[in-house]
């Protein structure tokens, strides 16, 4: 499958389901240009809501609708969804279980330049906190696709977090199997595991090519359910290997750096690496210069995944 952002596949996805279930509704925030649902907004009007900027009404009317029978998808940047309409989130969508899928687009560092104020960097552990929501960052626009496609046949709450730009593939539509809550074994490896979510599996991909050049094999387990997280395709990985690496475009806290270390130490201790953005302002740049000032590109990544085989 070709680069495509994410929330663009999102789009397609909806809009040919859409095409023969009138119950398909999508809302923006003032997002349909950002979040790539312009194309659904004209095929679709009398399917469409656009709040304007007002994240918690967003949420709300997504409720309101989904308990009326439509099948929500409430797109925002994730930044703004997953904090000023937390409340809404948790009471109206999780709590009261209405068949809403909120998408947080431009996750993490998307935004860029942008600053902190548009860095959604706790979104991962304050979404994960809320009984009753699921949390799922996928990799690639394949695994996007089929997730989407999965979730349209369920009635539950759930957060999607997808980036801003194109990502690259990191599975191909020959041979691929997408499994519903089961992280996906993407490289096989005996020294070290690296489990990674969202667009950090590519490099953690390309990571295990250095380190095989090295002469150190990796594991690379794209773990895109974050939220229930797949404990055991975890520990088999986990007690194959010497030490395990985390990637997430996300702070050091509560996200799944911080779960897979409590998955590992209650099942099978070993060394655990957390890489992750900083608990502090970060850096203004590029989501690309970001990545490689913290080390969260493929080079970072196999460095951290040879200081944990030192431990």
């Amino acid at each position: 499958m070709k680069k495509t952002a994410n929330k663009q596949v999102i789009c397609q996805v909806l809009m040919e389901a859409a095409k023969t279930d009138r119950n398909i509704v999508a809302l923006c925030s003032d997002s349909r240009g950002s979040g790539s649902f312009g194309p659904f907004a004209d095929a679709f009007p009398e399917q469409f809501v656009e709040t304007g900027i007002a994240e918690q009404n967003l949420v709300s009317i997504a409720a309101g609708l989904a308990r009326c029978g439509k099948k929500s998808y409430a797109v925002s940047p994730a930044c703004f969804l997953s904090t000023r309409s937390y409340e809404q989130c948790k009471v109206d969508v999780a709590y009261s279980n209405t068949n809403v899928k909120l998408i947080g687009i431009s996750g993490g560092v998307s935004y860029g330049a942008l600053g902190m104020s548009h860095h959604s960097a706790q979104d991962i552990a304050s979404m994960s906190a809320i009984p009753n929501m699921r949390v799922y960052i996928p990799s690639d626009p394949l695994q996007t696709a089929e997730l989407v496609k999965v979730l349209l046949k369920d009635e539950k709450p759930a957060y999607i977090r997808v980036g801003r730009n194109a990502a690259e593939p990191v599975y191909q539509e020959e041979g691929y199997s997408f499994v519903m809550d089961r992280a996906t074994v993407v490289r096989d490896g005996s020294d070290v595991a690296i489990v990674a979510c969202g667009e950090m599996v590519e490099p953690a991909k390309r990571a295990a090519e250095i380190l095989e050049q090295e002469g150190i094999s990796a594991l690379v387990l794209d773990m895109y359910c974050v939220k229930p997280l797949d404990e055991e395709t975890l520990v088999q990985a986990a007690q194959r290997v010497k030490a395990v690496v985390t990637v997430e475009e996300h702070g050091p806290f509560g996200g799944l750096g911080s779960m897979v270390s409590q998955v590992i130490g209650r099942t099978c201790p070993k060394t655990v690496f957390n890489l992750a953005l900083p608990d502090a302002p970060v850096a203004a740049g590029t989501s690309r210069e970001v990545f490689d000032y913290y080390g969260l590109n493929a080079e970072g990544i196999a460095r951290s995944a040879k200081k944990a085989l030192e431990r």
